[in-house]
């Protein structure tokens, strides 16, 4: 079934809106570490601004849940715009008071920023039909090739403008949040439903939607997808520096990055509906095993570049493929608080694999940062094959029972 004119306009919307995001979201990622080194009184601090970048997004997801299903997704999202203006004002400030706690600050904004903006792709899946969800989910999330292509250049071609190194990128990131808040005032997005529900689809406790296998399988391939993703991205400028690379190199690792990141959407959602969701997620999975073989073989810039790009790829099939999976996991009543509580704990986590980044990085070099994650790869390979198991027996036992 074609989707229809509505959806088709509303994931684009929703794509755009993805694609300015992910371009501020790059553009925080190329620099932050760097003007946090310059700004901050210890080195070990450097990658502090982004992991509370993750705290806040953390903090902003259940309130933006709560918000958005009492006003709708397009005041939600529109204010959260607005964070991401004031965000880069504030980053452009501290930077000319040499304020590192400002500068934190502004990051936090950034975070809030984000908290609302997790909530794009999960806006296409609940107005697109069963068929076209994976899809919509992905042509969302190809938004982000323009960030993989405009956020590093951003930071190349801005670092220098003016007095005042990385000022000018920074304000940058204002004018791409008022771009983004033009996009998602158009949206007409389906009104979500507060109302009585049928008692066959009256809402659960969330601790009963949350102990599901299902919701556990999609929680952790998105967390340690993600996880994984963030605390490495997060070294690499740093660790390519301490190789004696320059921020030059870095900027076109990150740009491979998030190319690998972005691109495989245009075809991820098919891949879903022919393989499966858990062939694609494993498969995800052991392309960052792969990441870590090569980050381990050398640190030569052809190293970063081929690693990078493989962790791009593999957090893409991992974080679609978890989301798609969680759609599954929840009635239409339960919506709201099951995507709020997946991405809060997972912005959690993912706020302290970013801040270990920078003291395992400093303290015990980039090996170690590396070597650190296989543990939790090993986990997420365990309950997709476990979920994977589970779900063939269940099949097995409605094919035994059907009438011959």
């Amino acid at each position: 079934m074609n989707p229809t004119l509505t959806e088709q306009r509303n994931v684009a919307l929703l794509a755009g809106a993805q694609a300015l995001f992910q371009t501020s979201s790059v553009l925080v990622m190329t620099i932050s570490g760097l003007v946090g080194q310059r700004l901050a009184s210890s080195k070990g601090l450097a990658t502090l601004p982004i992991a509370l970048m993750m705290v806040a997004a953390a903090a902003t997801m259940i309130p933006a849940s709560l918000m958005m299903q009492r006003f709708g997704r397009k005041q939600g999202f529109a204010l959260g715009t607005l964070l991401g203006i004031l965000a880069g004002i504030v980053a452009a400030v501290a930077i000319a008071l040499d304020s590192f706690w400002l500068f934190v600050g502004a990051n936090m904004l950034v975070g809030g920023y984000q908290g609302f903006a997790q909530y794009y792709r999960f806006a296409a899946a609940d107005c697109a039909s069963p068929d076209f969800k994976s899809r919509a989910i992905s042509w969302v999330m190809v938004g982000g090739v323009v960030a993989a292509l405009a956020g590093p250049n951003i930071a190349r071609f801005t670092q220098g403008l003016g007095p005042l190194p990385f000022a000018a990128s920074y304000l940058v990131m204002a004018v791409l949040g008022v771009l983004a808040l033009a996009l998602v005032t158009r949206l007409k997005l389906p009104a979500v439903s507060v109302g009585p529900v049928p008692a066959h689809e009256a809402a659960r406790p969330l601790g009963a939607i949350m102990r599901q296998p299902i919701f556990l399988t999609a929680l952790t391939g998105s967390t340690v997808g993600y996880a994984v993703m963030l605390m490495v991205m997060t070294a690499t400028p740093l660790a390519m520096q301490i190789c004696g690379q320059s921020l030059g190199d870095a900027a076109t690792v990150i740009q491979w990055h998030v190319l690998g990141m972005f691109v495989p959407s245009f075809f991820t959602g098919s891949l879903i509906l022919r393989f499966g969701v858990l062939r694609i997620m494993a498969c995800g999975t052991l392309l960052l095993v792969g990441h870590v073989a090569i980050a381990l073989s050398g640190n030569a810039f052809l190293h970063f570049l081929s690693g990078l790009i493989l962790l791009g790829v593999g957090w893409n099939f991992l974080f679609i493929g978890g989301t798609t999976l969680l759609t599954q996991a929840y009635r239409p009543s339960e919506r709201a608080k099951t995507q709020a509580a997946h991405d809060f704990v997972m912005f959690a986590v993912v706020s302290l694999a970013s801040f270990s980044a920078g003291g395992l990085l400093n303290g015990f070099g980039w090996a170690t940062v590396n070597w650190s994650v296989l543990p939790f790869l090993a986990l997420t390979l365990a309950m997709i094959w476990r979920y994977g198991v589970s779900q063939g027996r269940c099949l097995a036992a409605v094919a035994g029972s059907a009438p011959g």
